[in-house]
């Protein structure tokens, strides 16, 4: 057990999928795992283990937020193993041509700042992804014909936006969309020596004001799941 998850040693697998939300990781866990265990519930941020196709998943909660993010990957990596950590959340397209439900695979996340910027001082990290995992991500869904971008992301500190000038830098140098948690995950996992990914769903859109529902981000982002479960278990 650690401060924040309260799983025994062993109830946690080696692949690990990361939403943010609680309720989307109890529906996922419900959806595609066989035999799933609620393994943490610390905080009520959700997090169960089970089985697919086989193969040993958990699917835990990170909240919202880099520095959430940080607290729960690192305590997944240091003190349980995990190995493979795929995030699985929503995210707003910066784009006209990125569309709502799009899928989204990250290959790389700019960010103003993250949890480990002290560490890197002067220096501008570029955390990017894990190659095998982008391109078993990237085959699954054209094999699956789901319409996906590739490409380059915004971690923002902020949900709410302010810096409008800023967006609009990204979007100039062609950012797909903004979330708030990738950049911290894929810097932890080059730290540690972990493969990382975010395979992200279009939940809103930042040109256009459109957007789903709080339902639909809960439990209506399947595609998204299936993909980061057959990535895991192909790259």
């Amino acid at each position: 057990m650690t401060v924040h998850i309260g799983a025994k040693p062993g109830e946690i697998a080696e692949t690990v999928l990361m939403p943010g939300d609680p309720y989307r990781a109890r529906w996922a866990a419900e959806t595609f795992l066989q035999d799933a265990v609620l393994v943490n519930q610390v905080r009520g941020m959700l997090g169960y283990t089970g089985m697919w196709r086989g193969s040993r998943v958990t699917i835990q909660a990170s909240g919202m937020g880099m520095p959430s993010l940080s607290i729960y990957a690192n305590e997944l990596i240091r003190d349980y193993g995990a190995q493979t950590l795929i995030r699985i959340g929503s995210a707003g397209a910066l784009q006209p041509h990125v569309g709502l439900r799009d899928i989204v695979l990250a290959q790389a996340a700019s960010s103003t700042g993250n949890p480990s910027r002290s560490i890197f001082r002067d220096l501008h990290y570029a955390p990017i992804a894990d190659f095998g995992l982008l391109r078993a991500a990237h085959d699954a869904a054209l094999r699956r014909g789901v319409k996906t971008h590739v490409g380059g992301i915004q971690s923002s500190d902020t949900f709410y936006d302010e810096r409008r000038d800023l967006s609009e830098q990204l979007q100039r140098h062609g950012a797909l969309c903004v979330e708030m948690e990738t950049a911290e995950l894929y810097t932890l996992a080059a730290r540690y020596g972990r493969r990382a990914l975010a395979i992200l769903t279009i939940s809103d859109h930042v040109l256009t004001g459109e957007e789903t529902t709080s339902a639909e981000r809960e439990t209506g982002f399947g595609t998204m799941v299936e993909l980061a479960l057959e990535t895991a278990f192909s790259a």
